[in-house]
């Protein structure tokens, strides 16, 4: 058999039938399967203000920087409140690093908050205010990796990009490749495949794109995936193995209690809380064990979240 009849036979077969459409054309398997998944949004979409026709650009960016790592029930009173105080990157440009930091919270990783800033000072100076469209301008702002790019880019302008999140990835997985969950981290195949699935048309494209993201967050999820309420179960390659377990490389997990992320959270709190500077004495009230306080406190005065000040004083950043 040759090198590329073994490819063909080896390829899960949604992928082999869209290689035999036409250029420009889905073939009619994929077609089904667009079908299917735009059909089940459509009635089961949850209602986000990010996805609203009306929301701008710098409304996505936010959206999707809040998102990450971060579960839609603690972001929506967050966004909201962000959008409402810096409706655009010049009203955010002109805060402090410190109000932002504030204003995000408890969301987690608050250097996101410190990264959206400097995007929206980012796009003041490079780009006159407006969010850019191309992926490449948006890459290059601060804090912006291509996943986020690529969002941005996609829902906001309807251009036709891959978007990869774990919620995509995960259907994939499963419905393409057969496999209960996708490897820690990512692969090119994979981009391959969110690539050969992406409608041609482009506001299609980005339909198709949170709709498979709602799919895995809803349905196709992590543990318990709800299989019977599956718009595309019986073309899942991972329902017709028999739901085997995964067997890939191991992977992460993740910690918070006791860890340097919530004594850096606890000693944040501290700060964001106060109406000013506090002493050295009020965070060590913050967090008890001495030699991870001063770790996680160093870690945020590197980070720029955290501005050490005379006096054996800290505040957040002006």
């Amino acid at each position: 058999m040759s090198q590329a009849s073994s490819r063909r036979h080896s390829e899960p077969s949604l992928l082999r039938s869209e290689r035999s459409g036409r250029l420009g054309r889905v073939s009619a398997a994929t077609a089904d399967l667009h079908r299917r998944v735009l059909r089940w949004y459509a009635g089961n979409a949850r209602d986000l203000p990010w996805r609203h026709s009306d929301a701008t650009a710098w409304a996505v960016l936010v959206s999707e920087v809040m998102l990450q790592q971060t579960p839609v029930r603690r972001v929506l009173p967050a966004y909201t409140a962000w959008l409402e105080r810096w409706p655009t990157p010049s009203a955010m440009a002109t805060a402090s690093v410190g109000d932002a930091v504030r204003a995000w919270g408890r969301l987690g990783y608050p250097r996101r908050a410190m990264r959206l800033h400097q995007a929206a000072t980012a796009i003041v100076e490079r780009h006159g205010g407006e969010v850019p469209s191309d992926i490449d301008a948006l890459r290059d702002l601060p804090g912006i990796g291509d996943y986020t790019a690529a969002a941005v880019s996609m829902f906001a302008y309807r251009r036709r990009h891959p978007v990869l999140d774990t919620n995509v990835r995960r259907v994939f997985a499963r419905v393409v490749d057969g496999a209960a969950l996708p490897g820690p981290s990512m692969r090119v195949a994979e981009r391959e495949t969110a690539r050969r699935l992406l409608p041609h048309d482009r506001s299609t494209a980005a339909r198709w794109s949170v709709a498979v993201m709602e799919l895995g967050a809803l349905v196709c999820t992590a543990r318990g995936p709800a299989c019977d309420r599956c718009p595309i179960a019986d073309r899942c390659a991972w329902q017709r193995a028999g739901c085997p377990p995964y067997d890939g490389p191991p992977r992460p997990t993740q910690s918070y209690d006791g860890t340097d992320r919530q004594c850096r959270g606890a000693l944040l709190a501290v700060l964001r809380d106060a109406d000013g500077p506090v002493s050295r004495r009020r965070l060590e009230a913050g967090w008890m064990l001495a030699i991870q306080r001063e770790r996680a406190l160093d870690g945020l005065v590197a980070d720029g979240l955290v501005e050490p000040l005379d006096g054996n004083r800290f505040a957040l950043p002006g």
